[in-house]
Parts: C-alpha cells; structure tokens; sequence
C-alpha cells in the first residue's frame, strides 16, 4: 500500500531534507527510522527538497510497505525512535499512484524576521536590527505574480529543466511581537528561490534597489543580479497541498 507522510522539523541540525553523500539529512534519518520499525529497507520519497538549515511545519512524502494495521500506535512508535527535531504529525494510505511529489497542486513557505534580538528566536528567524521599509517590499512583492519565469532567483548550475513557477501570493506582514513574516505561495519553487527573493525584496526596503530595479531583475533572468540569499535559518516550508482524488 501507498502511504502518506505529515511530517515536521526543525531543521537545524540537517544538511537538507534531501539524501547526500558525507552529510546528515531529514530523509536519511526518517528512511533509517521507518527502515528500522517494519524491519525492511524503506524508500522515503519527499514533497520536494529544503535547503541546509531550513525548517518544515508541513512536509509530505509517501512510502510503499504492506498494510499498517493500527496507524496511531505506529505513528507513536515513530515518534519514539526518531530525534527530538523530527516528528511524525499524521500517516495515512492514498491511490497507489499518488506522489507526494508531483501531485503537490500547492506549497507555501514563510520567512521570519526578528527586529530585536530575541533568544526563543535566534536559531528560527534573521534578526536584524533595523526596520525595512515594509511598504517598498510588498510593492516589490506584488511584481511576482505577474511574472513565470524566475532563473533570476535560481541557485546557479540547477538540475532543473524549467524555471517556470506560478505565484499565487507573495506579502510581508507584521507582527505584535516585533516580527515581520513573509509568505509565499506557488506551485512549485526553484532551489534557492525563496531566499534570493528575500533577500533582494530586503535591498528594496533598505533602499538599496528600486521597485523599478526589482522588475528589472525579474526580466534579466540573471542570478547575478539579485541580492544575496537571506539565511536559511528563517525560513519555514509550512503548507503542501494535494488535490482531494488521490485521498482513500
């Protein structure tokens, strides 16, 4: 049977979701737990890939192993083996065919900014010192909808065979509690791509770079001329979302 996997974590720790060579990552360890529990080897297929240091409070992915019978004791089970980082939110079958991957219709990922220094958030937002000018930003923001092709946001020497991406939202909010959080939402996202786009919305609020400077960036389709990655620790992937067919 084929299952889904609601998983979360901090990503601290983790070179990535994704498996490499000589580095700790979230997929080994989960592949490792689930491996280790039902007493095979298990393939762990993921929603997609997040960056050195990136967070998650909804990642999907989906496994093939015979039939569960008793999903909560399991997932209790889970929780146990695995690092306090890692957790197991929810397990529960679909279609056969459904991928955690290319079925995704949705995801959405939130950048936090900390604008004093605040210890409960050192190691999960940028903290900076002064205020950007939110208005410019979300100004900036609002150009992403408008455009499909972002190479210009792209880690270089990419894998990928497109660059085309179709934002749906993309706004900077602030909070009560000194905080400034960016969401965005698309069908898919480039490698990189969320960071870059932070990090050269923050040149606009610094004043750094026009609005106008903005747009010209997104039609350069030139990595070189965006601003620099804002750091990882900051950034959440919090939402994925599936078309309701693939569900039992």
């Amino acid at each position: 049977m084929r299952y889904f996997i609601e998983i979360a974590y901090n990503g601290k720790n983790y070179h990535g979701w994704q498996i490499q060579p000589d580095a700790v990552t979230v997929q080994e360890v989960v592949e490792k737990c689930f491996s280790t529990l039902l007493r095979k080897q298990i393939q762990v297929t993921g929603a997609g890939r997040t960056d050195a240091g990136v967070h998650a409070k909804q990642m999907f992915a989906h496994i093939d192993v015979e039939k569960i019978p008793n999903l909560g004791n399991f997932i209790y089970r889970m929780n146990s083996f695995l690092p306090k980082d890692i957790a197991i939110k929810n397990v529960f079958p679909v279609k056969e065919q459904a991928h955690a991957r290319f079925d995704a219709v949705l995801r959405e990922y939130q950048y936090l900014i900390a604008l004093h220094k605040n210890p409960f958030l050192q190691d999960f937002s940028c903290q900076l010192h002064n205020k950007p000018n939110v208005k410019k930003m979300n100004e900036a923001a609002s150009m992403l909808l408008n455009f499909s092709d972002f190479q210009c946001f792209s880690r270089s020497n990419t894998d990928v065979k497109t660059y085309l991406c179709k934002v749906k939202n993309a706004f900077w909010e602030e909070k009560d509690d000194n905080l400034l959080v960016f969401t965005i939402t698309a069908d898919r996202f480039l490698r990189n791509m969320v960071r870059a786009i932070v990090g050269t919305l923050l040149d606009v609020g610094y004043n750094k770079i026009t609005t106008e400077d903005f747009k010209a960036i997104l039609n350069s389709k030139d990595r070189t001329k965006a601003g620099a990655s804002a750091p990882a620790h900051g950034l959440y992937l919090t939402k994925v979302k599936y078309p309701k067919n693939i569900f039992i």
